[in-house]
């Protein structure tokens, strides 16, 4: 059996008396979207800040691109191959889309050190910033800046400040956070049009996403996985219609 692109064991992590991940573990096969899914303070947001090397666990592994990275930062998971969407955008507000992206090939291409007034100019930047914006359906939104964007373009414009680092796996929190419903329909468009060009790893809210998007769903619930699954079976699970979805889901 092939090895996961990503695989979690044992992992925990506390805050006090409150335990936030409990024992976990999980694995993402390669090529795959797995949703993770679960109520409000479940450990969704915790467990990607754990993955991305935003917050130290307490203990276990995560083992990503046959590297254990457990005590590796965000920048070396970045050179592996590791990209994250937030669920409150960070984007620079008076940079305009093009430029936010920019810096994010910047990043990867390891020239951090060039002044922006050359960078600015730079077509190795410039272009592949633009092929990520035409991905993200945002070509022709390039020259506003991010902070005058819609909420809905502002969300896009995350997934292609993670796409312009070339990830092999993309983690995504809750990108369907706050959009209407036809914001809603882009976002998984986009989504399905890269599913299977990489790994993703979906935390989100929304079931209609996930049923769309997800070859396969775990339920977290404190901090626990308590289901894994198609999103038919684990919709189907007892304890996942007790615990998350409710009897009559």
């Amino acid at each position: 059996m092939a090895e996961p692109a990503l695989a979690v064991r044992r992992l925990r992590k506390s805050f006090g008396a409150l335990v936030v991940t409990a024992d976990l573990d999980l694995d993402v096969a390669t090529g795959e979207c797995h949703a993770v899914i679960g109520p409000n303070g479940a450990g969704k947001t915790t467990l990607l800040d754990q993955l991305a090397g935003e917050l130290v666990p307490d203990g276990g592994r995560i083992v990503f691109a046959a590297r254990d990275v457990t005590r590796l930062g965000p920048d070396a998971r970045a050179r592996l191959g590791m990209a994250r969407s937030f669920q409150i955008p960070t984007l620079i507000a008076d940079l305009t889309a093009e430029d936010n992206v920019a810096l994010a090939v910047q990043a990867r291409t390891a020239t951090a050190m060039r002044f922006w007034r050359s960078a600015y100019r730079d077509s190795t930047l410039r272009l592949p910033a633009r092929a990520a914006l035409a991905r993200v359906g945002l070509a022709a939104r390039g020259s506003v800046a991010a902070g005058d964007l819609a909420h809905g373009e502002q969300r896009l414009l995350e997934v292609a400040l993670a796409l312009a680092r070339e990830p092999t796996l993309l983690l995504l929190d809750e990108p369907m956070a706050g959009l209407g419903h036809d914001e809603s329909r882009a976002m998984i468009a986009l989504l399905s049009s890269i599913k299977g060009t990489l790994t993703i790893l979906l935390v989100e809210h929304d079931m209609e996403a996930v049923a769309h998007l997800a070859d396969r769903v775990t339920v977290l619930v404190a901090g626990r996985a308590v289901a894994s699954g198609s999103y038919d079976a684990v919709r189907a699970d007892p304890v996942v219609r007790s615990a998350y979805l409710g009897g009559d889901a």
